[in-house]
């Protein structure tokens, strides 16, 4: 760069010949050209494509074998050492290996899948479930944390019960609009089994009654993903390894749930002073542009449950999620309807509630 600095300000500057610069630097005329012509050197610049005397023809051979591999079992997709081996033995290849690897990485590259950011509108919001391993009154065992978040806004609340079922799931959500302050106008989900029955198609899902029963309580609208692209609510799925490395690292101890609920929901009120990277501010009051575009809650309080139709057996007792619950001996043999909440199991025999029981999060137990 010295030298090229030299030369130009030398002609272009002091007046001094060409000639004589070819022949102090011992360029030549071309080389000098290139000087006089660029500030800079331009660096090698290949003139014509680089051929592929070997490969070239058996390039389609190559993207037809990729291809044919994404339907192929994960475990059974050819290696560049393979797809060269059939080169070789089946199609008359006669070049090296190294030149195979260099197009099937060229390949590889060229079809993978990129993203385009997505634009969220305030008061919509994501939906998920994670999992993190917590000390519950002495006993290890895996919470399920039902994490919400505003996108718009990157606020977020996670919420921990014994496991995902229905009656968490709908828990999960009135939690997180009573700490929001509101409800979302569209809410996006996995293709979870406990809101969708059956996937139809593009757009299309078949949903379940208590999904049904939360969205009509709620007036939200849904948006579940695509089969396989969670990258449609990215944002959520972000911040559930987020809240669990922040909020739950080392593994923590406390005494029931409810504790455990208290420092998440502390854990989630303190995030808000947080500023999030590309922002000026912090998060405090960019919920309140959220919040102005979010439904009402609705007056009459929305009860998380599973309904299930059972009968007593002989012992007078009624099986719900794993669990036998006493009725009196009145109704054994009787048909009974067990709704199981998140603190409480109610049985009913028709539109007469027979007995009240403490919900047990375990299995194979008899209260």
């Amino acid at each position: 760069m010295e030298m090229w600095n030299e030369v130009r300000r030398k002609v272009l500057v002091e007046g001094a010949s060409k000639r004589s610069m070819r022949r102090e630097y011992r360029i030549g005329p071309e080389t000098l050209a290139k000087i006089l012509a660029n500030p800079e050197p331009p660096g090698y610049r290949l003139a014509a494509h680089r051929g592929k005397p070997k490969v070239g023809e058996f390039v389609g051979v190559i993207d037809e074998i990729l291809s044919a591999d994404r339907t192929a079992p994960p475990k059974q997709r050819h290696t560049s050492k393979r797809i060269f081996e059939r080169l070789r033995e089946e199609y008359g290849y006669t070049g090296g290996i190294t030149q195979v690897k260099e197009e099937v990485a060229a390949a590889r590259l060229g079809s993978r899948e990129s993203f385009v950011p997505l634009s969220h509108p305030p008061g919509e919001a994501q939906f998920d479930f994670g999992e993190a391993t917590v000390v519950i009154a002495g006993l290890e065992c895996k919470a399920a944390l039902a994490v919400m978040t505003l996108p718009n806004s990157d606020a977020f609340f996670v919420t921990a019960f014994p496991r995902e079922c229905t009656e968490t799931f709908q828990a999960g959500h009135t939690r997180a609009f009573e700490f929001f302050g509101g409800g979302p106008t569209r809410i996006s989900y996995v293709n979870t089994t406990i809101a969708v029955k059956k996937v139809i198609g593009p757009g299309a899902r078949d949903l379940t009654r208590e999904f049904l029963r939360l969205e009509s309580h709620h007036l939200f609208t849904h948006h579940f993903c695509r089969v396989g692209r969670g990258n449609e609510k990215g944002v959520v799925e972000n911040l559930v390894g987020y809240g669990r490395r922040n909020s739950l690292v080392p593994v923590p101890h406390f005494g029931s749930i409810a504790e455990l609920n208290a420092h998440l929901t502390a854990a989630c009120t303190a995030d808000l002073h947080r500023r999030v990277r590309g922002k000026a501010d912090t998060k405090v009051q960019r919920p309140q542009t959220d919040r102005a575009a979010m439904l009402a809650l609705p007056a009459e309080e929305f009860e998380p449950r599973r309904v299930v139709a059972a009968s007593a057996n002989s012992l007078s007792l009624v099986r719900l999620d794993r669990n036998d619950y006493s009725v009196p001996t009145a109704w054994a043999f009787h048909d009974v309807t067990a709704v199981g909440g998140i603190d409480e199991v109610t049985i009913a025999v028709g539109a007469e509630v027979v007995a009240r029981h403490q919900r047990h999060w375990g299995k194979e137990h008899t209260t």
